[in-house]
């Protein structure tokens, strides 16, 4: 494994694909439990305005780069991330890998009948995944229903917990769960059940091979369009990182201030 690259203070594992699906194999073979988070752009720059965020991401076991903005702003730090690993794509390779044996999974997100629709296609795409059960996400945080649902989760046992609420609920809810859950690999999947039910289309893959897959959203959600002014402004604020600079736009005005890191360093060399 090719280490750690750390942009704007999220670490992120610096593995491909391969190297990612093989991680995961092995931590579910030998039982060992390991929280997947998936962050992008969006994400990243979340976290610099949300502590508890920033500190459940890196709390994380494995930390994949889901977006191609990550894969482009780290050719600015040491240690380069080599490629972007998506995670809808590494669920799919996993669901390849288990399908013929006992290892089960369960759903946890999105809309009311969602994620049942992504069972059944998930199971019918590959031949004998066992996907035990499914449960939306429009539960409340702390409430009776959220008790049931872990209670489900723990009596049917999955090796495998998809969590799709959205961030940063799916990783807070994860971080605070993790411990009850009995499940072994449990990834923060954002709306990747919206894709596997095929309410969401997925780009094709002329768009994901260039790195174009926000762009093929943006022009069939246009409604993403606000969404997707973070990511000039993160890899703005990715470079000014990289080399010290805390880059903040605000009412239409940039400033530039050293970073807390590039502070301190100074003051240990004098």
């Amino acid at each position: 494994m090719a280490g750690i690259t750390k942009i704007m203070g999220v670490p992120f594992n610096n593995i491909s694909m391969t190297e990612a699906l093989g991680i995961t194999l092995i931590a579910l073979n030998e039982r060992k439990k390991t929280v997947i988070y998936t962050p992008n752009p969006e994400m990243v720059m979340a976290a610099q305005k949300d502590r508890e965020f920033m500190t459940v991401l890196n709390s994380g076991d494995l930390l994949i780069p889901d977006g191609i903005g990550i894969v482009k702003a780290s050719k600015f730090y040491p240690n380069p991330i080599k490629e972007r690993v998506a995670g809808y794509d590494l669920v799919q390779a996993l669901f390849s890998k288990i399908k013929t044996t006992v290892n089960t999974v369960y759903f946890l997100g999105g809309a009311e009948g969602v994620a049942d629709t992504a069972r059944q296609k998930m199971q019918r795409k590959h031949r004998g995944l066992s996907i035990t059960g499914s449960h939306h996400g429009y539960f409340k945080d702390g409430s009776p229903e959220e008790k049931e649902v872990i209670d489900e989760i723990n009596r049917l046992n999955p090796e495998i917990l998809l969590v799709g609420l959205g961030f940063p609920r799916q990783e807070k809810w994860i971080y605070n769960h993790k411990d009850e859950l009995n499940s072994i690999i449990i990834i923060g999947v954002g709306g990747s059940f919206d894709v596997m039910s095929g309410k969401v289309k997925r780009a094709p893959d002329f768009y994901i091979n260039h790195g174009l897959e926000w762009f093929y959203r943006l022009i069939t959600q246009p409604t993403r369009a606000k969404r997707m002014l973070v990511l000039p402004v993160f890899m703005i604020r990715a470079i000014g990182d990289r080399f010290g600079a805390k880059i903040e736009f605000n009412g239409g005005k940039v400033s530039i201030k050293k970073s807390a890191k590039k502070k301190n360093k100074k003051r240990k060399e004098k």
